[in-house]
């Protein structure tokens, strides 16, 4: 029997499919963040936030999500990820959290905007939060020195 080859260009679709689904994965299976140039910057996937540090309202520790209506997003296992609103102010709200099971950083900023997050390691959120919060105090005093 003679065997019926493939055409190359199926190959290729499907070589290229598989290297899309890994680099989606990717970018989705934790969140980066970065602080640099006065902004905080946290991604994942196709959810970022880039926030001036010196717009900081406040920062501190949640044990729970409150009750939110996903706009977009995704949750699986114990990652929630996504934009929601928010049932009592009809705000959006950035979800960026790796562990639902681990206290969240909620961040308000730009005087009424929230975002919530955490990272897969406590240890890692912690040293976080320890830096927004200096950050925040940090722009606080100086809020305070000037005229």
């Amino acid at each position: 029997m003679k065997s019926k080859k493939r055409h190359w260009l199926w190959n290729v679709l499907i070589i290229l499919t598989l290297v899309i689904c890994v680099l989606a994965y990717v970018e989705h299976y934790k969140n980066w963040h970065k602080i640099e140039e006065g902004n905080f910057r946290v991604f994942s996937g196709i959810y970022y936030q880039k926030i001036p540090l010196s717009e900081l309202d406040s920062v501190f520790y949640v044990d729970r999500l409150p009750e939110m209506e996903r706009s977009s997003g995704f949750s699986w296992m114990e990652r929630e990820k996504g934009v929601f609103n928010d049932s009592i102010t009809q705000t959006k709200v950035y979800v960026f959290v790796d562990n639902l099971y681990q206290q969240k950083i909620k961040l308000v900023h730009h005087d009424s905007l929230k975002m919530y997050l955490n990272l897969k390691d406590s240890l890692e959120t912690e040293e976080l939060f320890a830096i927004l919060r200096t950050e925040l105090e940090k722009n606080h005093e100086t809020a305070t020195v000037k005229p």
